[in-house]
């Protein structure tokens, strides 16, 4: 294979490509981890109240259900990959230095994810929705940014932090 490349660039004179990382330095922001920590919550929030409201139309009631739990695992593991993504392109040793509480925060992170894929807890999506907020605000340090956190226009209504640009 590596041979019929090498001809190829002989031939056509190929441009190669080089990156040091998974997208353009600079381009990483935790709001989507944000999002998607809400999103656990909000899809909790949704099953208990389809459990409590019950149903006479059991196929409507698992399709709505099962629907709550796909989202929800969804969200839940794209936390995890946004998080692992700045944790593993874009956290550096002197980030570590100036925040060394980041390594275990975002192991937290990663087992409240996994926590949440496994349970409908409510108070471990809560959690879930506070340790991805600590990491923001860290994260927003980093780029010496101050933050807020104002309440989520939608629900679950929960915290979110936002960088004072």
């Amino acid at each position: 294979m590596y041979q019929l490349f090498a001809a190829l660039d002989r031939r056509f004179g190929l441009t190669e490509a080089r990156a040091h990382c998974d997208i353009p330095c600079g381009i990483y922001d935790p709001l989507p981890a944000q999002i998607a920590a809400q999103t656990v919550v909000r899809m909790v929030d949704l099953m208990k109240e389809l459990d409590a409201a019950g149903s006479g139309d059991k196929l409507s009631y698992h399709n709505s259900m099962s629907r709550y739990i796909e989202v929800k695992e969804e969200h839940a593991e794209k936390v995890k990959h946004e998080i692992r993504v700045i944790w593993g392109d874009y956290i550096k040793a002197p980030h570590i230095e100036q925040h060394p509480e980041l390594p275990g925060l975002v192991h937290e992170i990663m087992q409240l994810g996994s926590k949440s894929r496994q349970t409908a807890d409510r108070e471990i999506a809560v959690q879930l929705v506070e340790k991805v907020n600590q990491f923001s605000e860290i994260f927003w340090q980093t780029k010496g940014k101050s933050t807020r956190r104002v309440t989520a226009p939608y629900a679950p209504g929960l915290p979110m932090v936002y960088p004072e640009l």
